[in-house]
């Protein structure tokens, strides 16, 4: 019975610790008033050691590029690209034979809004994005995303 017990506990431990594996970045979403009418829109990726995330203008030939979609509002408008902050890194990758540009730990996303002045409205779309580590890439993924503007 006891051999039972310790079998199963480990299965479970095993399975736990794959399962959280798989998942080595977390999102968090936010929206920061400027002015009266501006927003910046911030998605922050937190990512597990050694895993990383790939830039936005990450080459063609290259892993999948980090791309952010907005659904169209009409009472909030994009201003500009979405902008990068975080420590970028660029690595001729033997895998992709291209050079990769990546982001370790932590990096925001930032889109400026503009919204009508006293309008309260929701930005929604999704997050494509892909993570690797030094051994193995886990499959492209797609999060949706609803952000209050208050």
């Amino acid at each position: 019975m006891k051999k039972l017990l310790f079998l199963l506990v480990g299965v479970w431990l095993g399975l736990t610790s794959i399962a959280q594996s798989q998942n080595p970045a977390s999102f968090t979403y936010e929206a920061v008033k400027k002015t009266a009418d501006t927003y910046e829109v911030i998605i922050t990726a937190n990512l597990e050691k050694p895993w990383h995330i790939y830039s936005q203008n990450t080459p063609k030939g290259g892993p999948v590029p980090t791309q952010i979609s907005f659904k169209l509002n009409p009472l909030a408008k994009p201003v500009g690209k979405v902008e990068e902050k975080g420590k970028l890194e660029k690595v001729f990758d033997n895998n992709f034979k291209v050079n990769v540009l990546y982001y370790s730990n932590k990096i925001q996303f930032v889109q400026k809004m503009k919204v009508r002045v006293g309008t309260k409205t929701n930005i929604s779309g999704t997050i494509e994005y892909m993570v690797c580590d030094d051994e193995m890439c886990l499959p492209p993924k797609k999060l949706p995303f609803d952000i209050k503007l208050i």
